[in-house]
């Protein structure tokens, strides 16, 4: 059965399905090497083959915990950002999670695929475009940072579509796939020196074995 997406527009959540949260590093894009406190929501149609935390796909499998809760542990937690991730968290409304966050004085961060419209209030949006299922139109100009991972050669001009739709001041990141990364890296670095408004983004995290 196909899983409904969960965006509503007239009631807030007050609870939201979580897989995991956890306090940690970032360990790629712009705030690489920062604390952040890390929310993954449950539920994701995006569905990448490279996925590497497919156990979120299914929205019924996580249990739900209260905003109140989830803001309580991010503020105890010390971080000043907290990251919502996923799955992919915009298809659920975020509007009282950041709300309630930013009154506790915490950044507001989504990593985003974008394929639906966002919900919420956010001082960082980490957009990162996936072939898997096409982003909502509307996402691309809120992005401050566009992170697109290569899989294969043909995700270049992937990232020159997207990267044509971003702000100016976007962030521009290339990211090997992490199982594919002894070839796409050397790939990628020869692009980034002819197109050096690009940077690149590993998954330090991994290689420091850390979540």
């Amino acid at each position: 059965m196909k899983e409904s997406v969960q965006v509503e527009t007239a009631i807030l959540n007050s609870e939201l399905p979580v897989m995991e949260d956890f306090y940690t590093i970032q360990g790629e894009g712009f705030y690489q090497g920062n604390a952040a406190y890390f929310i993954r929501l449950g539920g994701c149609q995006v569905r990448c083959v490279w996925c590497d935390v497919k156990d979120s796909w299914d929205l019924n499998a996580h249990p739900k915990q209260a905003i109140t809760a989830l803001v309580k542990k991010a503020k105890d937690s010390g971080s000043k950002i907290v990251v919502i991730t996923g799955g992919e968290p915009s298809m659920h409304n975020l509007t009282n999670l950041t709300q309630s966050l930013k009154i506790e004085g915490l950044r507001t961060h989504i990593e985003t695929s974008g394929a639906y419209p966002l919900t919420g209030t956010w001082d960082w949006v980490c957009f990162s475009p996936k072939k898997f299922k096409a982003p909502h139109e509307s996402v691309p100009a809120l992005a401050n940072e566009l992170k697109v991972v290569i899989f294969h050669k043909t995700d270049f001009d992937w990232a020159e579509e997207f990267a044509a739709k971003v702000p100016k001041h976007c962030h521009l990141y290339l990211q090997p796939e992490w199982s594919k990364e002894e070839d796409m890296l050397p790939q990628i670095i020869n692009y980034v020196k002819k197109h050096p408004q690009w940077k690149i983004s590993l998954q330090v995290h991994k290689y420091m074995n850390i979540p």
